[in-house]
């Protein structure tokens, strides 16, 4: 047989899955016995059909917050650096390769045909010629991304922001001047034609920079998150990058793992479930199995998909196919991106855009209905069709924002840049603004408050306590009476799903490297100090397991005696009656839970186990609070016999009923081996960020599934409760108190309540009455809760108004990630926990600070931005139009002109806002309500058009008639003239005098938005507070506001002072005094604004206080 047919991965090879890709379906199948339905992520109507229609469809479908799309990454996470988060929708597949996937045979074939198809040995792994070989042949273990429509991508980079309206903008402008403009067509009017093409080519390719560089953000982005995977080669255990895996590798799967790739179960454990949702859209785990149990591939629980996340147990399986082979890989190639959906911050901007063009577009309106129903009548020929065009024109253009979607961008683009260097990643950076507007804080504690380095210190029989160091004494000297803390390691060390790296072994114990979870490697590094952990391995055989999971909170082995191991292997005792054949339970878990499981005790002294009566359980109990109030992490040990005989032959351990036997009949009447105490220290950063947070008006909670006491007690290391002393319970919370006399929360009264202290069982049992006093509580632990109970505390939180924010790292925190309004992982935690959040802190928890802080800012910088671009971008630019139509003046600022102030003098200073550095107080501020706080509202418009637009109007406008009446053309003579001026006027003259008028506007425009520009920069604080030219102080400074400053000034000059424009456009030079008087109107304009400033700081709560922006 050759190594080809060795090595056969039973499908199509990489230039088959090429060949059919991306190709139109021509056809639905028919033919074959199975479906494949690509459904998007709406879990609407359809929800019940999709669940009857289980067993002969597979759709491919996503969490509702994660784009789809982003999950075809060879990382397998799903992260996006863009404004639009992309969902997929229904296609159909082709039909040879829909055909292909159902001719798939991995599920048919026997472990020991699977193991010999792929020359692999399942003890020993892929050796390093076979990886060399395999990876040649098959590549690296990534879906290849998509092809891109070149066409559409740069119809959207036409198209995209505003050049839609300025192409037919220019379009008219055209028209105007050609045939309307016969048998004289104005040159200005081609030349508003040309610019408008100029400023459409400049913003494509300012689009495709864009999209260029938000690519290569996101794939270094994609770098920092390497998933990596347990695998066997060389018989050696190893972590390693997904991307490295080959077909014949062997994994390790454990609770919290994401499938890095096709598998074929060859040993699973009883309780090993996987979730499907993100492929078949189901939300109910389907447990793996080793044997077959569908003939479809895509059905059977003996094959693991790549993408589908573990959430139970463990398993080992052998990888049959990656990358593009994959049944993800082979479906993404036939799905198809869908449209864009909005974003909350898109929603916002949308909104504002809207206003502006409602308000432009009803100018416009009122422009040509004054001219045809008046003007046009009474004023004949005062203003042509060609020039009402170009007025309709300037209007509508002039007064959209055209810098906009740039600011937007870049905006976005440093915002991204700063938070990868605070390593903080995020799947879509409208994720961050919604951080900003996060009022309600839950955290988990292990892993997320705490440093998630465990280390057992406490071990104690009954109140016999002792640490790790007076135990092994005990053992080496002899005086381990009973032999109780020699089944205390045992048990320690047998019933744990960690297992230390061969690699490490010969390095000390505190130094080796374990794979599990952080609990279990700290019992089994602690089950190492007092024996070697293979030696009590070495003495059992598994015949049963049951890993631990969040709602059992215990995990459980069965086991018979290896025929290696002595007669009486530990942890039976003397005084058990243990037969040959008999097996022996370890349990390992939650006291609160365990104890009503345990009957007996073993006895300190040496003695036979004793009656678990309520006097022994008072002393047991004292020492498991003892340790809680300290902190503790207190887990119960337990052991029990089981007679050979009292095993059913009708059940046996592979049976389904197997494990409800096991948890009714054998896990009952334990013995207590006795407790551990484990130290999880909470990370230094934790007191200042939740002191932080807290004085960003978010109330910061912990929610955990740990024993109260010790919640309670790292909750108060941490500042999440002021003292313990003063704890409410549910028992505090009247049951039927009606809501109307509950005291809502009150972010200034900093003389609060007492901590509240609620634990699982209390949630079960909480009215709606005792909800709406618990979450009026500055400071909240919720102790001993469940994977959907701390679902239940987002949703009662957010039912009330708030916006939750929700930390956590294991799989159990998963749900409540996905439904909070933003879900937060730490970097070391679970896939699962990884792939519900919308952000990950890869490193310190104190980051979400930063996260927090730019979420405001961004928000903020948006808004000083549209600030900036509305008074001269609009209102400045609409009044000589509105003059020129209703007073007859001559229309004191070109067209040609307000589209350079729009998409030219003003767009680099605009986005110069967009470096502002975060100002101080904004941590000080209460979370944006996004109900109310909208990004533009009432207060800025006014603050915009009747404040800065309405200074800088009067001054332009005062400069320019200022100049007409010393060229001897008077004000009173103008007004009501429509174009008909007083017989001694030289209309030459007149012509120029105008243009050099429309000139100096342009230039008072100008000057006075520096004054805006620095004045904008910040909403309360003083310029001399947040100076932007002192370069000695890195968070205030601002190096663009000078170079954008400068620039545009030299564009202001460009187009007025070199011929070719003065010959085109009609600018004109202005008198030195204009140059000069444009920068002491906007000294002037700061100083006002200055004053304003410190009027509402003075008095925060006065008038001027509460109409700011």
């Amino acid at each position: 047989m050759s190594l080809a047919d060795v090595e056969r991965d039973g499908a199509l090879d990489k230039e088959s899955i090429d060949h059919h890709s991306y190709h139109t379906p021509h056809t639905l199948l028919s033919n074959l016995p199975r479906t494949i339905t690509i459904a998007d992520d709406n879990p609407g109507p359809s929800r019940r059909d999709r669940d009857l229609k289980r067993y002969n469809s597979l759709s491919f479908a996503g969490p509702a917050r994660v784009d789809s799309a982003s999950r075809i990454v060879g990382e397998f996470r799903t992260l996006s650096i863009d404004v639009t988060e992309t969902q997929r929708k229904p296609i159909a597949a082709q039909k040879g390769a829909v055909k292909d996937l159902a001719d798939l045979d991995w599920h048919r074939l026997t472990v020991d045909e699977i193991t010999q198809r792929l020359s692999v040995n399942p003890k020993v792994g892929l050796d390093s010629e076979q990886v060399k070989r395999k990876t040649a042949k098959y590549g690296p273990n990534a879906v290849s991304p998509p092809r891109n429509n070149i066409f559409l991508k740069w119809v959207g980079y036409v198209l995209g922001g505003f050049g839609s309206l300025l192409l037919i903008a220019s379009i008219l402008c055209f028209i105007a001047w050609k045939p309307l403009g016969e048998p004289n067509p104005a040159a200005a009017n081609l030349a508003l034609a040309v610019v408008l093409l100029v400023v459409i080519v400049l913003q494509t390719v300012f689009n495709a920079w864009q999209d260029f560089s938000t690519n290569r953000v996101m794939n270094s982005i994609t770098n920092l998150l390497p998933s990596s995977v347990l695998a066997l080669r060389d018989a050696h255990q190893a972590q390693m990058s997904a991307k490295e895996l080959v077909p014949g590798d062997i994994v390790y799967i454990t609770l919290g793992n994401k499938l890095p790739a096709d598998v074929r179960f060859i040993d699973v454990s009883s309780d090993l479930k996987l979730d499907r949702s993100v492929l078949t859209g189901e939300s109910e785990p389907i447990q793996g199995t080793v044997d077959m149990t569908d003939d479809n591939l895509l059905e059977t629980k003996n094959i693991g998909l790549q993408g589908t996340l573990c959430v139970s147990g463990s398993g080992v399986g052998v990888v049959i196919q990656t990358g593009d082979l994959t049944v993800f890989g082979r479906i993404a190639k036939l799905s198809s991106a869908g449209a864009p959906t909005l974003t909350t911050l898109q929603r916002e901007i949308l909104r504002f855009v809207i206003i502006i063009v409602c308000c432009a577009l009803t100018i416009a309106s009122l422009v040509i209905i004054l001219w045809a129903a008046w003007l046009n009548k009474k004023h004949k020929g005062f203003i042509t069709v060609p020039v009402l065009i170009i007025d309709v024109v300037s209007v509508c253009v002039a007064f959209v924002p055209e810098g906009l979607p740039a600011s937007v961008t870049i905006s976005l683009a440093v915002i991204a840049n700063t938070l990868v260097k605070n390593k903080v990643l995020c799947k879509s950076l409208m994720t961050v603004e919604t951080l900003g507007s996060v009022n309600v804080l839950c955290s988990d504690k292990t892993g997320t408050l705490t440093e998630n380095k465990m280390t057992v210190t406490n071990a104690a029989v009954l109140d016999d306590e002792m640490d790790l160091g007076q135990a092994r004494d005990r053992m080496v000297a002899g005086k381990d009476a009973g032999e109780v803390v020699a089944q205390l390691a045992s048990v320690m060390g047998v019933c744990n799903a960690a297992t230390f790296d061969d690699s490490t072994s010969d390095q000390p114990i505190a130094l080796r490297t374990v794979n599990g979870d952080a609990t279990d490697s700290a019992i089994l590094r602690g089950a190492e100090h007092l024996r070697a952990v293979a030696d009590s391995n070495a003495d059992w055989t598994e015949v049963y397991k049951v890993n631990f999971n969040s709602k059992t909170k215990f995990m459980l082995k069965l086991l018979s005696r290896s025929s290696s191991s002595p007669a009486r292997p530990s942890p039976v005792s003397p005084s058990d009656d243990f037969g040959m054949q008999d097996l022996v339970l370890m349990c390992k878990g939650a006291p609160d839970v365990l104890l009503k499981r345990c009957a007996y005790i073993n006895d300190p002294s040496g003695g036979p186990p004793l009656r678990l009566t309520p006097e022994v359980l008072v002393q047991l109990t004292a020492v498991q609070e003892k340790w809680a109030s300290k902190g503790q992490r207190v887990l119960l040990l337990a052991k029990r016999v089981i007679p050979r005989s009292t095993l059913s032959k009708e059940v046996p351990v592979d049976h389904p009923d197997f494990s409800d036997m096991i948890n009714t009949t054998l896990n009952q009447d334990l013995t207590i081996v006795g407790l551990v105490g484990l130290v999880d220290p909470p990370r230094p950063e934790i007191p200042e960020t939740v002191r932080i947070m807290r004085g960003a008006g978010i109330r910061f909670f912990m929610v955990t599934g740990d024993f109260a006491l010790t919640a309670v007690a790292i909750a108060e290391q941490c500042g999440i409760v002021s003292t313990s002393e003063r704890l409410h319970h549910v028992s505090d919370l009247p049951r039927d108190m009606s809501t109307e006399s509950i005291v809502p929360f009150d972010r200034e009264n900093l003389d609060v309540n007492p901590s509240l202290v609620l634990t699982g069982s209390d949630l079960m049992e909480m009215s709606d009455s005792q909800w709406e006093q618990a979450c009026q509580y500055r400071e909240i632990v919720f102790a001993r809760t469940t994977p959907e109970q701390k679902l239940r505390i987002v949703k009662e939180f957010q039912r009330r108004g708030n916006i939750v924010g929700m930390t956590g790292d294991g799989v159990n925190d998963a749900p409540s990630l996905k439904a909070a309004n933003v879900g937060i992982a730490m970097g070391g935690g679970s896939d699962v926990a990884m792939e519900a959040a919308d952000l990950i802190l890869l490193e310190s928890f104190s980051s979400i600070t930063v996260a927090v802080e730019y979420g405001r800012l961004v928000f903020d910088n948006l808004r000083k931005t549209c600030l900036y671009l509305l008074p001269a971008g609009s209102f400045s630019e609409l009044m000589p139009i509105l003059l020129n139509v209703l007073l007859g003046l001559p229309q004191i600022l070109s067209s040609l002109q307000m589209i350079i102030i729009c998409v030219v003098t003003d767009v680099l200073p605009a986005i110069s806002m967009c470096f502002e550095k975060p100002e101080a107080g904004l941590l000080t501020r209460p979370p944006r309500d996004t109900k109310k706080d909208k990004l533009v509202n009432w207060k800025f418009l006014f603050h915009a058009y009747g404040f800065l637009g309405m200074l800088e109007s009067l001054c332009a406008m005062s400069m320019a008639f200022w100049w007409l009446d010393k060229q001897g053309f008077k004000f009173s003579e103008l007004v009501l003239a429509y174009g008909g001026l007083p017989p001694q006027y030289d209309l030459d003259a007149y012509a120029e005098a105008v243009n050099k008028a429309q000139s100096i506007y342009f230039f008072t425009l100008v000057g006075m938005q520096f004054g805006n520009l620095l004045a904008t920069r910040t909403r309360r604080l003083s310029i001399f507070q947040a100076n932007p030219f002192a370069f000695s102080d890195e968070n205030k400074r601002n190096y663009w506001i000078i170079p954008s400053m400068l620039s545009s000034l030299a564009f202001l000059f460009f187009f007025s002072y070199v011929p070719f424009f003065q010959h085109t456009f009609l600018t004109r030079g202005v008198p030195v005094e204009h140059i000069f008087i444009p920068f002491a109107f906007a000294l002037g304009l700061l100083s006002l604004d200055e004053t304003r400033k410190f009027f509402i700081r003075r008095y925060p709560k006065g008038f001027l206080a509460k109409i700011a922006w």
